[in-house]
């Protein structure tokens, strides 16, 4: 007994702590040869011992060795699979768990449901909810908070709402559940008006309330929205909370009001990596690349360190301002962390040096990428074409094929682009037929303003034309506004009239179009109708914007 008594204190000292392999085969050896291996509390504890540490193999033998198992014990292997993202195997597992003498609980349904919600499974979330219901949880706030979160996270709010709505006193926990939802789905109206109800009824709103509200406020249009959220968490003390705080400074960053974000910066004490990748990706989409660059070093020189993810960001923003200098440090922080042959910092790399003026590197680094996938592909043969290489580009597509891999809508973007660049008609309409008719690949916006330009700078008007109007209705203003300015190049007036009226009637208030017009009136001599298109745009106040350029030394 007291063995037994002494073994159990050793097994929760165990827990409080991550221990290695070793000491936990040493453990279960141990509890082995005392008898005792079949009791469910250490086979559970066992179990998730092996789990922590990615020995599934382990866990699954003393499972099966296991004859009296409790729920905490199929809990527990349940739990390991879904935690390795084993789908199929937890479910099998809590199918056979389903049809054995232990019935399932509500956080072994929290579980399954979670996991078809990292899956994406909606006919197996939707049939464990029914196994919910049947086992009499559907009212218990464990399950209920489970399936609010699964249904809002595969966007399926208006179920996570209508859960929601049959209980009778949601805790905050479930509050929390379905304003989250709203937000992860984009609904902010929604989920602010929930928020309306719920201090009405006199819950206090906590930190996870106001970001599953500011998660989904995406639009510049909100920023008077998000400001109000802003002062209601300081004027509650909200603020102090680092994951608040790191989330409203996100929020800031997407709406690109970046003084803001970068005010709500300054009062952290202990940035984290979320919280960095915020603010540089937040002034890289807002255009000012530099400032990502410099908010890149300071999160390097103050000792943070980045991901893949946000390596690639910096360096598209190298690329942007044609920065190789800030380009070729980032790539050999990537190298020093052994992140250079990530597939996306890799696939960052090839379009960065190009764009800097460097092709050559960026070849060298695409033939010494080791895992090349349809993204490193697209990105050299957007370079090649650019670089006016056609032949290089097609190669390339002709090893993407031979390496077993499928080609994307951005592959034929790619390729398409390099044929107008070069001129080669025969070439272009060959890989637009085969992305449709070979690989089943839909024509998007850019692979039309591609082809119309094609086409129209060869003098093939007729058919640039007649490829518009097959095009998908609505038809893109910038596919029209491509063809006519292949109409202004061969000084056809007459289709000119007609591709400039269908522009009018689309985006009535840019004068961009009636500009071009004017100029091909003029070039056509019809000196009073390019003076009234003249006259007619807005006030005259539209200033072209100048061209620059520069060289980094």
């Amino acid at each position: 007994m007291r063995c037994s008594t002494q073994l159990q204190v050793l097994v929760f000292q165990l827990s409080k702590s991550r221990q290695t392999l070793p000491n936990i085969k040493q453990l279960h050896a141990f509890i082995a040869k005392t008898h005792l291996s079949i009791d469910p509390f250490y086979a559970t504890r066992l179990i998730r011992f092996y789990a922590l540490n990615n020995d599934l193999e382990s866990a699954r033998h003393l499972f099966d060795e296991t004859p009296h198992r409790t729920v905490y014990v199929w809990n527990s292997i349940i739990r390991a699979y879904a935690q390795a993202n084993k789908f199929h195997d937890a479910m099998w597992l809590f199918n056979a768990m389903r049809g054995s003498e232990t019935m399932p609980d509500n956080f072994t349904f929290a579980c399954v449901l979670r996991l078809c919600c990292e899956n994406f499974v909606v006919g197996g979330l939707r049939g464990v909810h029914g196994s919910v219901v049947v086992a009499g949880l559907g009212w218990d706030y464990v399950c209920c908070s489970a399936l609010v979160n699964a249904y809002a996270r595969v966007g399926m709010i208006g179920d996570a709402r209508r859960v929601f709505s049959g209980v009778r006193e949601p805790d905050l926990v479930l509050w929390n559940s379905v304003v989250s939802g709203y937000g992860i789905c984009g609904k902010w109206e929604e989920g602010l008006e929930l928020f309306s109800v719920m201090r009405i009824r006199g819950i206090r709103p906590d930190g996870y309330t106001l970001v599953g509200i500011i998660t989904g406020l995406g639009d510049p249009g909100l920023v008077r929205i998000g400001q109000g959220i802003h002062g209601f968490c300081l004027k509650c003390s909200l603020d102090c909370s680092p994951h608040v705080s790191s989330a409203i400074l996100s929020m800031y960053s997407r709406l690109m009001c970046m003084d803001s974000a970068c005010r709500v910066f300054d009062t952290l004490c202990q940035p984290d990596l979320v919280t960095w990748s915020s603010l540089i990706t937040g002034f890289s989409q807002c255009g000012d690349n530099k400032m990502a660059l410099v908010f890149f070093r300071n999160m390097i020189m103050e000792g943070g360190k980045a991901d893949p993810i946000l390596i690639a960001c910096a360096l598209a923003a190298s690329a942007q301002v044609a920065m190789v200098g800030a380009g070729s440090e980032i790539h050999g922080y990537a190298i020093r962390h052994d992140y250079a042959s990530d597939v996306m910092v890799s696939a960052a790399l090839i379009d960065m040096y190009p764009k800097c003026g460097f092709l050559g590197l960026g070849i060298q680094v695409f033939r010494y990428t080791p895992r090349r996938n349809v993204v490193s592909f697209n990105s050299i043969i957007s370079s090649l074409g650019l670089y006016g290489l056609p032949s290089e580009a097609f190669d390339m597509f002709g090893e993407l094929l031979g390496e077993g891999l499928k080609p994307d809508e951005y592959t034929f973007s790619a390729l398409l682009c390099s044929c107008s660049h070069a001129g080669l008609v025969n070439d272009g309409r060959r890989f637009f037929t085969r992305m449709t008719d070979e690989f089943s690949i839909i024509a998007k916006t850019d692979h039309y303003v591609h082809m119309v330009k094609l086409l129209g700078m060869a003098g093939e008007l007729e058919e640039a034309y007649n490829l518009v109007q097959s095009a998908p209705e609505p038809v893109d203003p910038e596919i029209w506004g491509a063809l006519l300015s292949c109409c202004d190049v061969h000084k056809n007036t007459e289709m000119a009239d007609n591709v400039a009226q269908r522009l009018f009637g689309i985006e009535p208030g840019k004068d961009t179009y009636r500009v071009m017009l004017s100029n091909i009136y003029a070039s056509d001599g019809r000196w009073d109708d390019a003076k009234q298109l003249r006259d007619n745009v807005i006030g005259g106040r539209q200033k072209k914007m100048p061209g620059l350029s520069w060289t980094e030394v």
